[in-house]
């Protein structure tokens, strides 16, 4: 007995259909977007790196080599140059009085910063939404609106031309961002070990400081060198609080400095370098948190 077997449609033995891109195709077309890629990346490297050289090459030449060729390799490189710069613009008080407004600066930023946005984060969920709302303003709106009503403010307070002054501006401009950036990481850390710790009799403050503030190295990190490059390089707001007074920062110092120096590229360009140093070696030291910190402190 033969059993039989009502024949449905044919099926279509696998194999190309016809539609779509070619598999050798599309591997040539990614391998030839990477080669792209790979060329394009030290173009671009350059292009950021050329003000740099330039930077130093002009710091390292007296004022024949200069006027000759300025943009080659200096022959021979001179170092005099960054010891009359130090001593013809005063950059050591500078130096000392930049160095003091940002540490004090950022020691407030966070403090001030990580203790607000563990509170924003976690303790009060309705209240804390709407005063994080309130924080993103003060980062939409620029403090420029309030740079009047500012500066008298400090000057009732008879705080201008003083330290004090300074660290109140910058403390108080930039600790949106700070809050910003603290609320999203904490927002993304466990809850578990915080609560862990409140189960067995620590308060909220115990808690943060010695369970979740450790664990906020990443966004520390980048909350410091943020924050340090706009203190460090700010010039507007020294030029207005600190002008004429002896707790002048380094770009008001650079500034004069210029001015004074405008024909002696060589001193302007030392000083520049004198200048940038302090901040780029925090950013060196710091420069593996940058990444991971900000994009940790988005989540949430």
């Amino acid at each position: 007995m033969t059993a039989t077997t009502a024949r449905g449609p044919a099926e279509k033995k696998p194999g190309r259909t016809g539609r779509g891109p070619k598999p050798g195709r599309t591997r040539r077309g990614t391998d030839y977007g990477r080669y792209a890629l790979e060329l394009l990346m030290p173009a671009v490297a350059v292009v950021f790196l050329f003000p740099v050289y330039a930077l130093v090459t002009l710091a390292l030449k007296d004022p024949r080599q200069i006027s000759e060729s300025p943009l080659s390799l200096p022959s021979p490189p001179t170092f005099a140059n960054f010891g009359d710069a130090w001593s013809s613009a005063s950059l050591g008080p500078a130096l000392l009085n930049s160095t003091v407004i940002t540490a004090v600066s950022l020691l407030l930023l966070v403090v001030l910063g990580s203790t607000g946005a563990y509170y924003l984060a976690r303790c009060a969920r309705g209240l804390g939404y709407g005063l994080y709302i309130l924080f993103l303003l003060g980062i939409v709106l620029p403090f420029q609106l309030g740079m009047i009503p500012l500066y008298r403010l400090v000057d009732d307070l008879g705080w201008l031309g003083t330290y004090q002054g300074m660290v109140l501006f910058y403390t108080g401009i930039q600790l949106p961002f700070t809050v910003f950036l603290y609320t999203g990481f904490i927002r993304a850390l466990p809850q578990d070990y915080a609560q862990a710790a409140l189960i067995d009799g620590c308060d909220h403050r115990q808690a943060f400081t010695r369970i979740v503030f450790p664990l906020l190295r990443p966004i520390t990190g980048t909350v410091i060198i943020l924050n340090a490059v706009f203190v460090w390089n700010d010039f507007f707001t020294p030029l207005l609080y600190l002008g004429g007074s002896d707790k002048e920062t380094v770009p008001v110092g650079i500034f004069a400095f210029v001015g004074q120096y405008v024909s002696d590229y060589g001193l302007v360009f030392a000083g520049l370098v004198l200048a940038a140093l302090p901040v780029l070696i925090v950013f060196v030291v710091l420069q593996r948190y940058v990444i991971k910190g900000f994009a940790g402190g988005l989540k949430g």
